[in-house]
């Protein structure tokens, strides 16, 4: 997959869900995880963490929104139900993004949302676990940034293989191809 992505949490508070939302991070091919306004024991990976991601992928904690030191064009796309949000089967994922999602009793804060280049919800009835949450929507990145066989119509895997990946030869800044490749 081209790009790059991470994931983080606003307002943690609950151990075992960070350890869970890292260890599904890292599954995913996270680029790095982090925490904002995490309280100081959730700002180390938890046992629930099985694959040690700390080891696999870098974890920053910062203490605030305005805090949160990101790449630049990296995009925030914040997991929120409002209203205004956007359906997750409707989002198209940027390449380069940093996916926050809130506490588990509560919104993501103001100030965050205020931060988020897009806003995604998750279409259910009422809310789900954060570490649930988190693993539907880097499912959901990875199913359309992948190189997948279309899904089919009908029940049951695809009827075509997805198109191999053809490379082109290298080209120049002048726009022309280096004599003897294609």
């Amino acid at each position: 997959m081209r790009g790059y992505f991470a994931v983080g949490a606003e307002g943690l508070s609950k151990r075992l869900n960070l350890g869970n939302l890292m260890r599904s991070a890292h599954a995913f091919g996270a680029s790095f995880f982090f925490t904002v306004d995490a309280s100081e024991a959730l700002r180390k990976a938890p046992a629930s963490d099985t694959s040690k991601s700390p080891g696999h992928l870098p974890l920053f904690s910062w203490d605030s929104v305005e805090t949160m030191d990101l790449p630049r064009g990296c995009q925030v796309v914040g997991i929120e139900l409002t209203d205004d949000a956007i359906d997750l089967p409707s989002f198209g994922h940027p390449l380069q993004a940093a996916y926050v999602l809130g506490p588990e009793r509560g919104s993501l804060s103001e100030a965050m949302l205020a931060r988020c280049d897009h806003v995604v919800k998750i279409p259910t009835k009422f809310c789900i676990n954060v570490a649930m949450a988190g693993a539907i929507v880097l499912y959901d990145r990875h199913r359309a940034l992948g190189r997948y066989a279309d899904r089919s119509i009908t029940a049951g895997g695809p009827s075509t293989e997805p198109a191999k990946h053809v490379q082109g030869g290298p080209i120049m800044r002048s726009g022309r191809v280096v004599p003897g490749t294609k």
